[in-house]
């Protein structure tokens, strides 16, 4: 099981957020989100929104944190990436 979470970085709606993603299974994602208490809302195509609020409660959780870089490369390594054509605009 590797569940992956990078730095919040990125600004928005009052508080910055990072990405949760799994680089085995979607399945494992929603688990390991359910386990933590997040919303299914949070989900966006390939992985989970995280406020800087929960950051350290995932880690604690067991989610390993990496840059964002290395999160992407074993994003797409997996193939769970959602192409950037495949987004919503």
């Amino acid at each position: 099981m590797t569940v992956l979470v990078d730095p919040p970085l990125w600004p928005r709606h009052g508080t910055v957020w990072g990405h949760l993603v799994s680089d085995t299974s979607y399945g494992e994602l929603h688990a390991f989100a359910a386990r933590a208490g997040l919303p299914r809302r949070a989900f966006d195509l390939d992985h989970y929104d995280v406020p800087v609020e929960r950051w350290d409660d995932l880690v604690t959780l067991g989610a390993q944190p990496v840059s964002t870089r290395e999160l992407v490369r074993r994003l797409r390594a997996s193939g769970l990436r959602v192409p950037a054509r495949d987004r919503r605009g």
